[in-house]
């Protein structure tokens, strides 16, 4: 966790709610879920604060985002862009993963048409 959370910052990825080890701790949440192919490697996990990971469940990453944001939450896309990017890279690196790859794709399709790299 404290590798991630020096990575991406100490906010929930989907609500940027801040961490705090006593009301608030952070959880380790996959981008891709595990019964859609998604590994246990670290390129594949965010954290995210309890409530956010129980009520996503195995929702893909960007329609849980577009949902947060319909919530009123503030997520942080940009967090979830370059964990799929990175992860790709993980993939192409190791290989394997194969059910996995087509659910990288339209997610991160889908994330970058919704929030374009301001830059």
């Amino acid at each position: 966790m404290e590798a991630i959370l020096e990575r991406d910052g100490d906010l929930c990825v989907w609500c940027s709610v801040q961490f705090d080890d006593r009301l608030n701790p952070a959880t380790t949440e996959h981008l891709v879920p595990s019964i859609k192919g998604g590994p246990s490697w670290i390129e594949n996990e965010v954290a995210a604060c309890r409530r956010c990971n129980n009520e996503r469940g195995h929702q893909g990453p960007a329609g849980w985002l577009q949902d947060c944001v319909g919530m009123g939450r503030t997520p942080r896309p940009e967090i979830v862009i370059a964990g799929l990017r990175r992860l790709q890279l993980a993939i192409e690196d190791r290989g394997g993963q194969r059910k996995s790859r087509p659910y990288i794709d339209t997610n991160l399709r889908r994330l970058v048409n919704a929030y374009p790299d301001p830059r």
